[in-house]
């Protein structure tokens, strides 16, 4: 049967099979080891679609499971993830109840990754219904961990090694030869003035909402309301016996904060150009201020020509009387995590920066065969020989397995809200994944 009509003709059950993984609200979560129990739920899900599918299937200690087909020493490796960032509030739809509407699904994992996940699974159910003559096997492993530091993937490797070739959709096509490297760090301010503030989804999500508590006659609070009207921002404000303020921002992923509006960056903006003295919030504009590319930082120095430094900041807390800032910082390709961590020294009596983690980039080569394998699946399948591949800041499982790159899932110029509001996907790419896929393992099984 050739590929179209398969996919014609499964199409509906794709749909079905996406919105039972829908269904699931995995984000991570400590009620049940190791990533919380809708994580562990919807794994048993997918385990038993790719059952059905003719796979050979198995639950690494709820860590991740796979499925796998064919034979040979040699393994082709697909890995998508099942974990999601939370929903936040204002959908149109139930984000848990996938929603088709103008030749689009809506719900949050539709595109990040749970649909790269389903689509991977009809590539190889199509393959093995055609019977193609594998030379290797190919394992489709799906991680329940990726949002959160992939400790899913790292699990794996420890149990299974490494791969031999293979991709991840969960970046863009036709394809990502080179991540970014990643620093986590908190900022922890010791002596703020600030009463309370809250706010933020997830460590790699733009702020967009933040909330906090000021105390009485310690700013200009016409300056501070002009400051955020300048900057187009909306608010809530309300004196009583505290200044209780909520800005909202806009957000983004946080390898592109620039496409967002930082709602917690705005915040301290405005409180030091209204004159509210702060040892956090004076802090806070010496080295950051709006400032994406921490340009304040010297990270301009460590610029290649593939890549530059991205700086979020996620989450916000006060713990114990310290306002604690979770930072997301990507840095570029040709450098590494020991000049990154120099520059961000900045740390004084009444402020500090902790690094959390750190993980090297990836780079490979555009020429070796597994590359030249991939982008010729791309420009087979869609005729399209002028995209070029790409550098990202995103990280995905790539990182944490050999031989392996982003292949997929987004085309390049399409905004499916990945980690945001309405997240969904196109019904016309969702099966042209599943062509590209296939397209993509038969490349990769005829590498010598």
């Amino acid at each position: 049967m050739e590929i179209r009509q398969f996919i014609e003709e499964n199409i509906d059950a794709m749909k079905q099979d996406l919105k039972k993984l829908v269904s699931y609200n995995s984000v991570y979560s400590e009620d049940e080891k190791p990533f919380g129990k809708m994580n562990r739920a919807v794994l048993d899900c997918a385990l038993g679609l790719m059952e059905e599918k003719g796979l050979r299937t198995e639950n690494v200690d709820y860590y991740c499971g796979f499925g796998e087909t064919g034979e040979g020493e040699k393994l082709i490796g697909i890995l998508a993830h099942l974990d999601v960032v939370p929903a936040g509030e204002g959908w149109k739809h139930d984000p848990f109840d996938m929603t088709e509407e103008d030749g689009y699904l809506y719900g949050r994992g539709v595109s990040d990754d749970k649909g790269a996940a389903i689509a991977s699974m009809y590539a190889l159910k199509y393959l093995i219904q055609e019977n193609y003559p594998f030379q290797k096997r190919v394992r489709l492993i799906l991680g329940c961990n990726e949002e959160t530091g992939s400790r899913c993937i790292r699990h794996y490797v420890e149990k299974y090694g490494h791969i031999d070739c293979g991709f991840t959709p969960d970046g863009n096509f036709p394809g990502i030869y080179a991540e970014k490297g990643m620093v986590a760090a908190k900022l922890v301010g010791h002596d703020s003035r600030i009463i309370d503030i809250r706010g933020g989804e997830a460590s790699n999500v733009v702020n967009k909402k933040i909330t906090c508590s000021l105390p009485l006659d310690r700013f200009d609070e016409n300056l501070f309301k002009q400051y955020l009207m300048d900057h187009k921002l909306a608010f809530d404000y309300a004196k009583g016996e505290t200044i209780d303020v909520t800005v909202y921002g806009e957000s983004a992923h946080a390898s592109m904060p620039d496409l967002g509006k930082n709602a917690f960056s705005h915040l301290m903006e405005a409180l030091y150009h209204a004159g509210f003295e702060d040892t956090f919030v004076s802090w806070f504009h010496k080295y950051f201020s709006l400032e994406v590319h921490g340009e304040k930082l010297g990270y301009e120095s460590l610029k290649d020509d593939i890549s530059d430094t991205t700086i979020n900041f996620g989450i916000i807390g006060k713990q114990d009387n310290d306002i604690i800032v979770s930072l997301d910082m990507r840095f570029p390709v040709k450098t590494d995590s020991g000049k990154v961590v120099e520059l961000l020294n900045i740390g004084d009596e009444h402020n500090e920066l902790v690094i959390m983690s750190r993980t090297e980039p990836l780079y490979f080569d555009i020429d070796s065969p597994m590359i030249k394998a991939l982008k010729k699946a791309y420009v087979d399948v869609t005729g399209d020989d002028k995209t070029p591949m790409e550098a990202i800041g995103g990280g995905t499982y790539a990182k944490a397995i050999h031989n392996c790159i982003a292949f997929g899932c987004e085309f390049q110029g399409e905004n499916n809200h990945i980690h945001d509001l309405d997240e969904c996907l196109n019904i016309d790419n969702f099966k042209k994944q599943v062509e590209l896929y296939v397209a993509a393992i038969r490349n990769l099984n005829e590498i010598g």
